[in-house]
């Protein structure tokens, strides 16, 4: 009997699971439920946001650690992926959300000053590609700590130092990035993320995202006008490309830090999931499989729009393998699905219709999910 080959690629069941804990989920579910001789190769994905760096350990990468400033200051042990002078670095690890204290928000005043230590520290192991990988951020300052923490001098007309945060940004008068670490010169630079928001406007990093982080409506405008009068004297120090690329797609990330990275650092943006497939081997692995199984906790219209499951449809379907997905919920049609190369999807809210019960016992739930898959395809 042939040897099913299965190639597990998850992003996380966001609030339930890691991508890691997906994909152990789902290979246990198909081991117990197929017939037949199945192997079973795990490759958990992700798309630049949370989860990035724990997707390039699974995948191979050594996992370094460091103490940086998280988005109030206060130290965090962040970390940060390593392979043969490649880094995948994640925003969110020193400059996330989730490094706020429990019900605390500070849109105005949480920064990026640990995004750059995270990055220094990659560049102080060696790493010459830097994949910045930008989502949950807890910052609306313009990457402007992050440039700080790399070498930037940042200076209001008294010729102190910006405050930290997107709210000061409106005291800067000038941007001296001459001092920036020399090492970023021969440094290959991506910024994955999954957004192509501009820097300003009503698709901006403040109108869009800063609701989400806890802006007011009088703070939104307080930091739209704040990062405008940035990207002025940004462009005043290093010309009219700083001026353009606050409209380039991805300037408006992680809070506008994409915009930091872009003007100031000379990064190129790129979708993440493809960044990170390139990165993660998946083009070898899918080499190994006959079928592909991707998902993660909400297959919704975001997900169309280029989360990581389209990614990972979209590259296994240009080498012809069948995709099949499992969600916590589905809210998409068949034939949209179909569109990105999905060719059947498998929801756990289809076994457990409680959205609570069905978050909490999302492992067991995917393992049954997966095991039904296994006797659908006859496994």
């Amino acid at each position: 009997m042939t040897r099913t080959r299965v190639l597990i690629a998850p992003d996380k069941f966001r609030g339930s699971l890691t991508a890691v804990e997906a994909a152990e989920h789902i290979g246990a579910g198909l081991r117990r439920g197929a017939a037949g001789p199945v192997s079973v190769e795990a490759l958990p994905v992700a798309d630049g946001g949370e989860g990035t760096v724990d997707a390039a350990v699974a995948a191979g990468f050594q996992r370094r650690t460091v103490r940086v400033a998280g988005p109030l200051g206060t130290p965090v042990t962040a970390a940060y992926a390593l392979r043969e002078g490649t880094a995948v670095v994640e925003m969110a690890e020193a400059s996330g959300l989730r490094r706020l204290p429990p019900g605390v928000t500070a849109p105005l005043t949480a920064g990026t000053q640990g995004t750059g230590e995270l990055l220094r520290a990659a560049l102080d192991a060696g790493a010459r590609t830097l994949v910045l990988g930008v989502g949950g951020s807890a910052t609306t300052d313009g990457g402007a700590g992050m440039l700080s923490a790399l070498g930037a001098r940042l200076l209001t007309a008294g010729g102190d130092p910006v405050a930290p945060g997107g709210g000061p940004l409106r005291e800067l008068a000038t941007a001296d990035l001459s001092g920036l670490d020399p090492r970023l010169a021969g440094t290959r630079i991506v910024l994955a993320g999954d957004v192509d928001n501009p820097l300003t406007g009503p698709q901006g990093a403040a109108a869009v995202y800063g609701p989400q982080k806890g802006a007011t409506p009088a703070e939104v405008a307080a930091l739209e006008a704040a990062l405008a009068h940035y990207a002025q004297v940004l462009a005043q120090a290093l010309g009219r490309c700083a001026a353009e690329r606050a409209q380039a797609p991805g300037a408006g990330a992680a809070g506008g830090l994409g915009y930091g990275a872009l003007a100031g650092l000379g990064a190129v943006f790129r979708p993440g999931i493809e960044v990170l497939l390139e990165v993660l081997g998946f083009a070898d692995a899918l080499d190994r499989a006959d079928l592909v199984i991707t998902g993660e906790g909400s297959l919704d219209e975001q997900t169309l729009r280029g989360k990581a499951p389209a990614g990972v449809a979209a590259a296994a379907r240009a080498h012809g393998r069948r995709v099949l997905a499992v969600c916590g919920r589905l809210a998409v049609d068949r034939a949209a699905l179909t569109a990105v190369g999905i060719e059947r999807a498998y929801a756990l809210l289809d076994l457990e219709p409680d959205p609570d019960r069905c978050m909490a016992q999302a492992g067991p739930l995917l393992e049954r999910t997966a095991h039904r898959l296994a006797l659908d395809e006859g496994l």
